[in-house]
């Protein structure tokens, strides 16, 4: 599961640019919400890296 969890990010912006399409919205407007999710995504990667490192026994 955690090789393929640099694709969060990917689905996550194309799932959020079909919404700004769908709805009429310029990509310039919605550039926020790339932010947000890129941020979310490094976030989760990092606490999954903290967690590797806090439970690996050597």
């Amino acid at each position: 599961m955690f090789r393929i969890l640099f694709l969060l990010p990917l689905v996550l912006c194309f799932g959020w640019y079909y919404f700004l399409r769908v709805n009429n919205v310029p990509i310039r407007q919605g550039k926020r919400g790339f932010i947000y999710i890129l941020l979310f995504s490094a976030f989760i990667l990092g606490f999954f890296v903290l967690m590797i490192h806090v439970t690996n026994p050597t």
